[in-house]
C-alpha cells in the first residue's frame, strides 16, 4: 500500500512511471537546493538578520510543461491532490461528487475478500457518511469514450484508404486513456506520433466533462461549486486532471473538470484514518444516474480490464465496415509476451483489421520504433504504460505477504469481471440520455467540444538537455 501523502508525492511511490526521471529542470529561484532539501537558513554576517528561504515548490502543471522527466521529478508537489484537501472541501460547503473506477473497485474487493458490488455499496456508505453528495461509476463515462472512439476509428479507417500521402497518418489509431503514455508521447516522441493518438478523452476526463458541463445544470449547481474527485488505479491520473486542456471558465473563475484524484491506496488510507470496519460496513443503494448498474443490482460493462478499447472498437469496426457480428470473446494471440497480444479479421483470405494490446514500456518502445520507420501494420493499438495494464497501476494495493504479483493480477482480473454483465456500450441507457439531452450524436460538434481533446509536443529546452551533462 502506498505511503499516505502529506504535501508531496515521493518518486518511490510513483512506480508506474515509464522511464527513469532526470533531475528537475525548473528554475530553483531560492537557491541551488534540490527539491527534496529541507528549508535552510541562509548564512549571513553576524550583524545582519538571518533569512529563512522557502523550499522550491513544483506544481503538477510545471511537471506537465517540463521536458526534464516523464511523469515525475524527484519530488512532485501534489497541490489539491491529497486526502486533507478532499476532507476540507467536504467541510467547506462544496457539493462533493466522487467517481469510482472499476479497477480501484476490483483492487479493494480483492483486498477485503468482497465482491466489487459490495465494495461499491460500502464505499457509497463511507463517502456519504463524510458528506459526499453522490458516488458514480466511471464505467459509464468509459462507455461514452468507447462510443466516441469507435466513431473516430471508422472515420480514420475510411480516410486511410484514400490514395494520398496525408492518409497514411490516420492509422494506426492509438488509445488515449493512459496519461503515462500521453505524457511520454508529448515529452519524448513529439509531433510525429501525436497525430496517431485518439482525440477522445479518458473515462476520468469524460465523467469530469459530464459532471461539470451537463449534470451541474440538472442539479442547479455552478460547476465551480462542485468538487469532483475521482478514485483511480494510478498516480498519473493526478497529472492528467491537472492539464490546462481540462480547465474552463465558469463565469468569474476558472474551474477544472476533475478537481482531485485519489488513488486506490489513498482510499484505504482514508478507511484507516476514520477507523472504519470496512468489511462489516453497511451497504447503501447506488447512485444510478451515472453508474452502470442494472435494476437487479448487477454491474454491466465491456471485456478488457484496461477499458476494453481494442475489444470494443474491433467488434464495432468488424460489424460496421465488413458486416461481421462477432459474438463471444475475441481470439487475442500472444505475440512476444503476455503484455503484447494481437487480433485480426480476415475477409476472403485477406487481413482487413489488425489490432494489438501493448502494455508496458518495453513493448511500447518496440511499437514506436516500427511506427517511426513506417513498418507498423496495425490499425489500432491499445497502449498502457503499466505492465498488465490498469489493474497493475502504481496506485493499486500491493500483494499481501506471501502473495506473488502474478497471483494478485489473476485475482484482480477475476474480480474485475465479477457480477459484470457484458453489454454493448451503444446500448447503455445512460449514454443514450446524454446524447439525447446534451451531445446530440457521436462525433457531433458538442461531442468534439466536451469529450475530445488535443495533445501538445513539449520542446526540449537547452536547460533540460544539459541538466545532467
Amino acid at each position: 500500500m502506498s505511503e499516505k501523502f502529506s504535501a508531496t508525492l515521493r518518486i518511490g511511490d510513483l512506480n508506474d512511471f515509464i522511464a527513469p526521471s532526470q533531475g528537475c529542470v525548473v528554475s530553483m529561484k531560492s537557491g541551488s537546493a534540490r527539491l527534496a532539501d529541507k528549508p535552510k537558513l541562509a548564512k549571513a554576517a553576524p550583524a545582519k538578520e538571518t533569512l529563512q528561504t522557502d523550499p522550491v515548490k513544483i506544481s503538477l502543471k510545471d511537471c506537465l510543461a517540463c521536458s526534464g522527466c516523464i511523469t515525475s521529478a524527484e519530488t512532485v508537489m501534489l497541490e489539491k491532490q491529497s486526502l486533507d484537501e478532499f476532507l476540507s472541501n467536504i467541510n467547506n460547503g462544496k457539493t462533493v461528487i466522487v467517481s469510482l473506477s472499476p479497477q480501484s473497485r476490483a483492487s479493494i474487493a480483492v483486498h477485503y475478500g468482497l465482491s466489487p458490488v459490495q465494495v461499491f455499496r460500502k464505499l457509497t456508505t463511507l463517502f456519504k457518511s463524510l458528506g459526499v453528495k453522490a458516488i458514480y461509476d466511471t464505467s459509464c463515462s468509459r462507455d461514452l469514450s468507447l462510443i466516441e472512439s469507435c466513431n473516430e476509428f471508422i472515420s480514420r479507417y475510411k480516410q486511410s484508404r484514400l490514395d494520398d500521402k496525408e492518409s497514411k497518418s490516420f492509422l494506426p489509431m492509438i488509445s488515449s486513456a493512459c496519461p503515462g503514455w500521453i505524457c511520454y508521447a508529448e515529452k519524448t516522441l513529439g509531433s510525429f506520433v501525436l497525430p496517431y493518438i485518439s482525440s477522445v478523452k479518458s473515462p476520468q476526463q469524460s465523467i469530469g466533462a459530464i459532471i461539470k458541463h451537463h449534470l451541474c445544470h440538472k442539479l442547479g449547481v455552478r460547476p465551480s461549486d462542485i468538487y469532483h474527485v475521482t478514485v483511480m488505479p494510478c498516480y498519473d491520473k493526478k497529472l492528467e486532471a491537472s492539464r490546462d486542456d481540462f480547465v474552463f471558465q465558469d463565469q468569474d473563475q476558472m474551474t477544472t473538470e476533475v478537481d482531485s484524484v485519489l488513488t486506490t491506496g489513498e482510499v484505504i488510507d482514508l478507511i484507516q484514518l476514520k477507523a472504519v470496519d470496512f468489511s462489516n460496513l453497511d451497504e447503501s443503494p447506488l447512485d444510478k444516474i451515472l453508474s452502470n448498474v442494472s435494476e437487479e443490482g448487477n454491474l454491466f460493462g465491456v471485456r478488457g480490464s484496461s477499458g476494453g478499447y481494442a475489444d470494443t472498437i474491433f467488434r464495432y469496426a468488424a460489424k460496421t465496415l465488413f458486416g461481421h457480428d462477432i459474438r463471444g470473446p475475441l481470439d487475442f494471440r500472444t505475440v512476444r509476451n503476455l503484455d503484447f497480444q494481437e487480433v485480426t479479421l480476415e475477409v476472403d483470405g485477406k487481413t482487413v483489421l489488425k489490432f494489438a494490446l501493448c502494455y508496458g514500456f518495453r513493448n511500447l518502445q518496440n511499437v514506436v520504433r516500427k511506427l517511426k520507420i513506417g513498418k507498423s501494420d496495425y490499425d489500432y493499438l491499445e497502449i498502457m504504460a503499466c505492465p498488465s495494464g490498469c489493474l497493475n497501476g502504481g496506485g493499486q494495493l500491493k500483494p499481501k505477504p506471501g502473495q506473488s504479483g502474478k497471483d494478485l493480477i489473476q485475482a484482480l482480473e477475476t474480480a474485475y469481471m465479477e457480477n459484470v454483465l457484458v453489454t454493448d456500450p451503444f446500448e447503455n441507457p445512460i449514454v443514450k440520455i446524454l446524447y439525447d439531452e446534451w451531445l446530440e450524436h457521436p462525433g457531433s460538434e458538442k461531442a468534439k467540444q466536451h469529450i475530445h481533446t488535443e495533445y501538445h509536443p513539449i520542446v526540449k529546452s537547452i536547460t533540460s538537455q544539459l541538466n545532467n551533462w
